[in-house]
């Protein structure tokens, strides 16, 4: 939905200010009747009442948060604000927020850095619950692959516990390969995160692989490449103290560092196994 206009914004800071203790047509009585708020026109007031509906605002009118920092995290997060995705790349300090979220911070009356911070907690929840979900349907795409394409028993051990440090087993007579699936929707760029667990599980599991999966806008699988697990040790952090020990990471693959396909499979693949599979149609930029 798009960022609504300044009065709307002030208007819906009024709403959560004096909602809690009171009534909708008691609120609208107040807006209508008394000087004091007769800078908003009723039509204004009801627009606001409408959109904190449409945000979910008004599903938590005891929020401790202040109100202006509420509506200006509902403007960030439901005023179609394309860069959001991207907040933690491209949004590092106060001095480079977008112009919208300054505007509505300069409407608000907050200050750039409390702005910043709500950004910054805003792009958190949005990339954590995108990273979920996309991760899950990569999973489930890559494991319906491999059941159509391996002559192998191919387990979904994630489905059960994300304790094994991988998501997908396959075995066979004398053949083992561990794979953890890390899924994206973008076309170039691979961004992934690592828990500590799965990579202490890569530096002692020989059959462990890190495959990534490109899927398309309806989660199906449109690229597979497989991650150099000799790229990501050397590029892994260190802990530096025994009081101090990293438990997530990020690694920005550079496409030298993926393989098209997933090689490995060559024992167990089936003649009729995709391009996908057998690396004939990987990763764009693949080594």
């Amino acid at each position: 939905m798009p960022t609504p206009p300044e009065p709307v914004l002030r208007a819906a800071v009024r709403w959560l200010e004096r909602l809690p203790p009171s009534s909708a047509a008691r609120c609208r009585a107040l807006f209508t009747n008394h000087r004091e708020f007769s800078d908003i026109t009723p039509t204004q007031y009801e627009a606001a009442y409408a959109w904190l509906g449409e945000t979910g605002l008004l599903n938590d009118l005891h929020s401790p948060l202040p109100a202006a920092q509420r509506v200006f995290t509902a403007t960030v997060t439901h005023g179609g604000s394309h860069w959001l995705r991207d907040a933690g790349d491209l949004v590092r300090s106060p001095d480079e927020l977008p112009d919208d979220a300054v505007r509505a911070a300069e409407i608000l009356g907050l200050p750039l850095a409390t702005a910043f911070a709500h950004v910054i907690a805003a792009w958190g929840k949005v990339e954590t619950a995108e990273r979920a979900r996309v991760g899950m349907a990569g999973e489930a795409a890559l494991v319906e692959l491999l059941r159509d394409s391996v002559d192998a028993d191919v387990d979904h051990v994630a489905a059960v516990s994300d304790g094994y440090g991988y998501d997908i087993a396959i075995n066979a007579a004398y053949y083992a390969l561990h794979i953890e699936v890390k899924a994206t929707l973008r076309r170039s760029r691979l961004k992934i995160y690592l828990s500590r667990n799965e990579y202490e599980v890569m530096r002692r599991d020989p059959s462990w692989q890190l495959v990534a999966v490109r899927l398309d806008t309806d989660d199906r699988i449109a690229a597979i490449a497989t991650v150099s697990r000799t790229w990501m040790a050397s590029e892994a952090p260190t802990d530096h103290g025994m009081s101090g020990r990293w438990e997530s990471c990020r690694f920005d693959v550079p496409p030298a560092a993926l393989r098209p396909g997933i090689t490995s499979l060559q024992p167990v693949l089936r003649s009729f196994a995709p391009p996908l599979i057998n690396g004939d149609a990987g990763w764009p930029g693949a080594a």
